[in-house]
Order: structure tokens, then sequence, then C-alpha cells
């Protein structure tokens, strides 16, 4: 599984961390951490559109976002 942590960081640089994640691990589970809603909407659209699942989690201070390969 691989971590992306982008709390702190206000988008893009959560959707091109995710990207970089997506395209480094293809068929990889990863986990990203964001603050916002708008980076959580953000990845979950890039996720979805790469056909990934998209769970989310609301966290103390942010969001846990789940993101299943495509076929899992």
């Amino acid at each position: 599984m691989v971590e992306v942590d982008v709390r702190g960081f206000s988008c893009p640089i959560p959707v091109v961390r995710t990207k970089k994640a997506i395209d480094e691990n293809p068929n990889e589970i990863i986990t990203v951490l964001v603050e916002s809603a708008v980076s959580k909407e953000n990845v979950s659209r890039l996720a979805q559109s790469r056909g990934y699942s998209v769970k989310v989690e609301e966290t103390p201070g942010g969001y846990h976002l789940l993101l299943g390969p495509p076929g899992e």
C-alpha cells in the first residue's frame, strides 16, 4: 500500500502528488490524507477518472481516502 500525505497543501498539489503515486504504482491500493473538502473532491475525481474506487473516511482535521485500483 502506498500512502500520500498531502495535509497542509492546497490544490493542485494533492492532485499532482496523487497522480504521481497512481502513475508510479499501478494496481496498488493508495491511501491519501487530505485536510480540505476541496482536496478530497479533487483527488476523488482524479481517482475515479482513472477507474479507481474511492472510499472516504472523515478524520479529525481532514479526510482519509482509500483508492482501490481498477478491477479490484
